[in-house]
C-alpha cells in the first residue's frame, strides 16, 4: 500500500514538529514537507506535489485562504485540508470556496485529523457536524459569505502585506513587481472597497482573516 504524502503548513514550528511526529507514526501516512507561511506552501506544493496539504489559515506573508486558492489553481493533484483554530463562518466559507476539501479545528482529537486526511485523500469532502452546522446556520441567516472573493489574486496579496505593515518597496520586492504596480493595486483596492486609509484597509483585512493578527 502506498503512503499518503502530506505537506504541513503552519507558522508555528513547534506545532508542526509535534503534528509531524504524530502523523508519521500513523500507518499509511508520511509527511514529506513543511512550510511556515502560505507563500512557501505554494512553492513546496508545486515542487513536492503532495497528495494532501494540511493548511493553517492565519499565517504571515500569504494566508492559508489565498495559498489554497493558488495551489488549487495550479495543481489539481493536491487535496487541501484546513486545520484551524477559527470557527467563524467567513473563514470556513472562504477556505471551501478557495478549493479546500475539508475543514477541521485544532481542538479536535487527533483521530479526527487522521479520518479527515484519509477522506480528502480519496477526493471526498470532510466537514465535521459542528462545521457543517456553522455553514448551514450562516446560509439560513442570509449570510453572504462574500468575504474577499471580489478582489483579484494580486490585490488580496497586497492587502495582506499592507495590513502587516510592509512598505511599498518591501511589497514590490516580495512580489517581484515594481513600486508603481504596488501603488496602483493599492489605489484600486481602496476604490473597490470604498476605503480611504491604510488603517481601514488593515481593519478590513483583519475582518476577512487575511492577516495573522488577532482582532482586539
Amino acid at each position: 500500500m502506498h503512503s499518503t504524502n502530506i505537506l504541513l503548513v503552519d507558522d508555528h514550528a513547534l506545532f508542526r514538529s509535534c503534528l509531524r511526529n504524530v502523523i508519521d507514526q500513523q500507518p499509511g501516512m508520511e509527511v514529506i514537507g513543511e512550510a511556515g507561511d502560505g507563500r512557501e506552501a505554494v512553492e513546496l506544493a508545486r515542487k513536492l506535489k503532495p497528495r494532501v496539504i494540511v493548511m493553517d489559515i492565519a499565517m504571515p506573508r500569504l494566508n492559508g485562504i489565498e495559498a489554497t486558492r493558488q495551489i488549487v489553481d495550479g495543481n489539481g493533484h493536491s487535496k487541501i485540508l484546513a486545520l484551524s483554530m477559527y470557527r467563524r463562518d467567513n473563514y470556513i466559507h472562504d477556505m471551501l470556496k478557495a478549493g479546500a476539501s475539508g475543514y477541521i479545528l485544532k481542538t479536535y482529537p487527533v483521530e479526527q485529523l487522521f479520518q479527515a486526511i484519509r477522506t480528502v485523500s480519496k477526493g471526498q469532502t470532510f466537514l465535521p457536524p459542528e462545521i457543517a452546522d456553522i455553514l448551514i446556520s450562516d446560509y439560513r441567516s442570509g449570510g453572504s459569505g462574500k468575504g474577499s472573493a471580489e478582489l483579484t489574486k494580486r490585490q488580496r496579496e497586497i492587502l495582506q502585506l499592507v495590513a502587516e505593515g510592509y512598505t511599498t518597496k518591501s511589497i514590490a520586492f516580495n512580489l517581484k513587481v515594481s513600486n508603481k504596480t504596488v501603488e496602483s493595486h493599492r489605489q484600486q483596492l481602496m476604490q473597490k472597497l470604498d476605503i480611504h486609509s491604510v488603517a481601514e484597509l488593515t481593519r478590513y483585512a483583519l475582518q476577512e482573516g487575511l492577516t495573522t493578527f488577532e482582532v482586539m
